[in-house]
């Protein structure tokens, strides 16, 4: 893929104009105002997972509706004082599979929460998670067009308020230091992170990298990657619904979570990147308003970074929780 989008002066320029409906805050305190009306109820079970300088928890709360939601937490075995906590989120079609795939974050020296995503979890690494309340297994993607007819039903405010909670179980647990909360994830990851840094309070770092689900309007006509293409596919059977799939988007579009983002943060894009494309990446990072910085891998595609940029976010924790 060669460069496709903005040049890069451009892009650090670009900051579109939001289609921010008039409730969109009202909209998302209902949202989680019904959703902590259920117990968080959270379960930590310990876990066997041949890792003997870590500890590991199976660990299940209530999410959205009060539906269960799985997760994995870890911490450096044998360290009894509160520690700083990152919460991470999944890249979309991915499960929280295995503890020994999360292993960067604990031996760094901090306690980690990884969060199941619903109904995924089956394209590229295994989840435990249904959907919906009647038990539907996870399945093979698509998700995007999943109720999207109403922002009500529309599969990502599901998926948003288990990431809050996510928040609030960590904020909760005895082991963790409430002062020093990071939410970091790639892609679909990165963009549950923008969201649920804006939605909840306390959260310190925010480190999406090249992440998803923002500015919805430019990246479906600009790249033909799944998953944006979802929405193009579902558009040409569903041709008088355009303005109302949009109207939905606009509730969930990182742009206008954005400039509600407290937390310092680190971004990352890559321009040639044609899955989440950087004016995509660059429309939410210009709208933060408080302490930000952004990678920029001018040759890389939707890897971004890979190791390179793990080692940046390394640094990035490390320079500012000490």
């Amino acid at each position: 893929m060669a460069f496709f989008d903005m040049p890069l002066e451009q892009l650090e320029t670009y900051k579109p104009i939001k289609n921010e409906p008039d409730d969109f805050d009202d909209f998302w305190q209902q949202t989680l105002s019904e959703a902590r009306q259920h117990p968080l109820n959270g379960e930590f079970v310990p876990y066997d997972a041949g890792l003997d300088l870590i500890d590991v928890y199976d660990v299940t709360y209530s999410g959205y509706g009060g539906q269960r939601i799985k997760g994995w937490y870890m911490r450096p075995k044998g360290v009894k004082n509160p520690l700083p906590c990152i919460i991470e989120y999944i890249g979309y079609g991915g499960g929280r599979g295995f503890p020994h795939e999360w292993l960067v974050w604990p031996t760094a020296g901090y306690a980690f929460f990884v969060m199941d995503t619903r109904g995924q979890g089956s394209s590229w690494r295994h989840g435990d998670t249904p959907d919906i309340p009647d038990g539907a297994n996870p399945s093979i993607p698509g998700f995007m067009t999943q109720g999207i007819v109403d922002p009500k039903t529309y599969y990502y405010r599901r998926v948003f308020t288990d990431a809050v909670r996510a928040v609030d179980l960590m904020k909760s647990h005895p082991d963790v230091d409430e002062t020093h909360l990071a939410l970091t994830g790639g892609s679909q990851g990165g963009g549950i992170t923008i969201a649920a840094s804006a939605l909840s309070t306390g959260i310190s770092l925010c480190i999406p990298d090249v992440p998803f689900l923002c500015h919805f309007r430019r990246a479906v006509g600009l790249t033909d990657n799944l998953p944006y293409q979802e929405i193009v596919k579902y558009l040409v059977s569903h041709r008088t619904k355009e303005e109302i799939v949009f109207g939905t988007l606009d509730y969930f579009d990182g742009v206008n979570f954005a400039s509600r983002i407290t937390a310092k943060s680190l971004f990352s894009t890559s321009l040639m990147d044609a899955t989440c494309p950087p004016s995509t990446v660059f429309a939410a990072y210009n709208h933060l308003t408080h302490s930000k910085d952004i990678k920029v891998y001018r040759y890389n595609q939707h890897e971004g970074g890979g190791s390179h940029h793990t080692r940046a976010k390394l640094d990035f924790v490390k320079e500012n929780w000490g």
